[in-house]
């Protein structure tokens, strides 16, 4: 089978970016999984990945963070759409495509408010991190990132570009895999939240404590409104978010509605939680949980990284448990009220 685009020698598909950095910090985001799911369209290029079918990530790097973009897929003919042609989509090695991003230290430029590197041998004892004589930005150092496919069976191809230094990638691609994608009831949305990243990010740091297996996630009509709770072996931890528009910028919420999430998935998301400026957290009738992610990139551009997270089944007996622990401890309080 002849790929689109083979025929006359012309990639299907070309981006140039000036900023391999801002590349690779987006889909450093979703590295839990070894292959992403990529598929490339008109308006943009879109990053995938799932583990065991009850968590998944997605990047959208829209057309607008490439200095060029060019995506020529046929159209049908007379809009017979029988014969219209789906979007070139493949799979490719996730740790190779970050791997290749930062061949020349795109992840620890300091020119990102978001990252700073640990010590690169010249960083100044009184300012860390500070832009020193020897930065990339002081020597003018600027990359260029090329991207490229010329269709089915080709590889995914990025050529670097960096103070004369050229380094060409060729990743292997293969037959996509499309597992069916998490669905989230927007008509049937039980909870919706706006808040800020950072608050998130430091919740689930200070959880992280106590070694959770498991993060119970409560809103409230009334007080205390947003509850996060960690269980594991060590022990147990909550934090609680009282309604304002310092902590929750928009707090949407009909009745009580709790879930519980395997600690570790909603920990796969901390790189989104640090590098993203808002997350709206969304919740539907069947406890899926849809958190996106709103990042700026450089130059004033907005992107944004979605996961969405299958509800975590704990046993009818461990529910009873913790139902009479509330009652016992709703019935201290009353005590404790009158006396």
């Amino acid at each position: 089978m002849s790929a689109v685009g083979e025929d006359n020698g012309v990639p299907i598909f070309k981006a140039v970016s000036s900023s391999a950095r801002q590349l690779f910090q987006l889909l450093n985001c979703i590295r839990f999984a070894p292959k992403v799911h990529v598929t490339i369209t008109a308006e943009g290029l879109r990053f995938a990945v799932e583990e065991s079918r009850v968590m998944q990530g997605i990047v959208f790097l829209d057309k607008a963070l490439f200095t060029t973009f060019s995506c020529t897929i046929p159209e049908p003919i007379d809009d017979d759409l029988e014969n219209a042609i789906d979007p070139p989509n493949f799979q490719i090695s996730l740790s190779a495509l970050l791997e290749t991003l930062q061949i020349f230290g795109a992840a620890d430029s300091t020119a990102s408010k978001f990252s700073k590197p640990d010590n690169d041998g010249y960083n100044s004892n009184i300012r860390p991190g500070r832009q020193n004589a020897f930065s990339n930005q002081a020597l003018g150092m600027v990359g260029i990132c090329r991207l490229s496919y010329a269709g089915i069976g080709a590889p995914f191809s990025i050529i670097l570009e960096e103070s004369g230094v050229t380094t060409t990638c060729n990743l292997n691609t293969y037959e996509p895999e499309s597992p069916e994608e998490i669905p989230f009831a927007r008509d049937a949305t039980q909870v919706k939240i706006i808040m800020q990243a950072r608050w998130l990010f430091d919740a689930i740091s200070e959880l992280s404590a106590t070694s959770p297996t498991r993060l119970d996630l409560t809103a409230f009509p009334a007080a205390p409104y947003l509850s996060l709770s960690a269980v594991g072996p060590l022990g147990s931890a909550s934090v609680e978010f009282a309604k304002g528009r310092e902590l929750l910028e928009t707090f949407t919420v009909a009745e009580k509605w709790t879930q519980s999430y395997k600690f570790e998935m909603i920990k796969a998301a901390a790189e989104a939680m640090r590098l993203a400026s808002k997350v709206s957290v969304r919740g539907d009738e069947q406890g899926v949980l849809s958190l996106q992610f709103m990042v700026e990139v450089e130059g004033g551009g907005i992107s944004f990284v979605d996961f969405r997270f299958v509800p975590f089944l704990r046993d009818e007996d461990e529910d009873d448990e913790e139902e009479q622990d509330d009652e016992d401890e709703y019935e201290d309080e009353e005590g404790d009220e009158y006396d």
